[in-house]
């Protein structure tokens, strides 16, 4: 892994977003022109983990800021299920909540409160991208704050998991002697 990468993003509603991913001092920052700016931090003094782009998945050892305002930041585990590498935030500054679940082997979907917004693509390097969803009309149309956050999480966590049967058996075969 590339210890830092400024990565531009070319988002298909909103134009460029610019990303900046240091694993190794484990700051991740998002930007771009009319999006609030996402900031994530690992603590210091905190080993990193190499399989994640920001170092932990620990949420005693990370901080969200979306546009200042500090959110709250939860990543899972991740271990036997897809589902177990989710990491949700809680929004105070929006009144909602955001998922970023992985749904195939390299794909991750964000939703805000239970409603799909997109799928979510990221090597794991800062390369992201993004398939928004079409709003429909009775959702609330997706704007820059899901973007920031969308990014932001893909950048640090990466996308994608691999099917329960494999995490599984590769669980077994680490404990294999």
């Amino acid at each position: 892994m590339n210890p830092y990468a400024y990565v531009p993003a070319d988002d298909p509603l909103f134009g460029a977003v610019r990303i900046e991913l240091d694993h190794e001092a484990g700051t991740l920052g998002v930007s771009g022109d009319g999006l609030p700016p996402v900031e994530i931090r690992r603590a210091p003094h905190t080993v990193p983990e190499s399989h994640v782009p920001i170092g932990t998945r620990d949420p005693e050892h990370l901080t969200l800021l979306v546009d200042g305002a500090e959110e709250t930041l939860r990543p899972s585990k991740g271990f036997l299920t897809r589902r177990s590498y989710r990491v949700e935030v809680v929004s105070g500054a929006r009144e909602c909540s955001y998922l970023l679940v992985p749904d195939s082997l390299g794909t991750s979907r964000l939703l805000r409160d239970e409603r799909l917004l997109g799928v979510f693509t990221s090597s794991g390097d800062g390369r992201v991208s993004a398939d928004w969803e079409a709003a429909g009309e009775s959702e609330r149309a997706r704007d820059p704050y899901d973007t920031s956050v969308g990014y932001g999480l893909a950048a640090a966590f990466g996308t994608g998991a691999e099917p329960m049967w494999q995490l599984t058996l590769n669980a077994a075969l680490d404990l294999w002697p």
